[in-house]
């Protein structure tokens, strides 16, 4: 009603953004979910200035922690040269059991050396 993206979207747009850069690797999230899962363990968002609807923006995605198990996304937004914010996903990766429950699993070689070669390992915007 105010014209102002709701927050929620942050999120989208930051899982957008991880997805574009899995498929610039050659690699797609989609695929592997038959074998491994990749669930949502955190998510964070802090907002610096109004996105309003109909703006153009763009979100850069950065690799901020690599772990043997887990990758950890740091995301900005920003329309032209506003800040519109920062955010962090951390995302495990996950093989399902027999009973349907999962359990962490170490990341495939291949698929960290993909990601590393497309996104920057830099350290988070505070």
């Amino acid at each position: 009603m105010a014209g102002i993206v709701h927050f929620s979207w942050m999120f989208r747009y930051m899982e957008e953004a991880e997805h574009a850069a899995w498929r610039a690797a050659a690699l797609s999230i989609a695929e592997t979910k038959g074998e491994l899962g990749w669930p949502r363990v955190a998510a964070s968002f802090d907002f610096r200035s109004p996105l309003r609807f109909e703006d153009e923006f763009e979100v850069a995605v950065r690799l901020v922690e690599v772990g043997t198990r887990s990758l950890q996304y740091g995301h900005t937004i920003t329309k032209g040269d506003v800040l519109i914010g920062t955010g962090r996903i951390k995302t495990v990766c996950t093989r399902t059991n027999a009973d349907g429950s999962m359990r962490a699993t170490e990341i495939p070689a291949d698929i960290i050396a993909k990601l590393r070669n497309v996104l920057s390992v830099a350290p988070a915007v505070s």
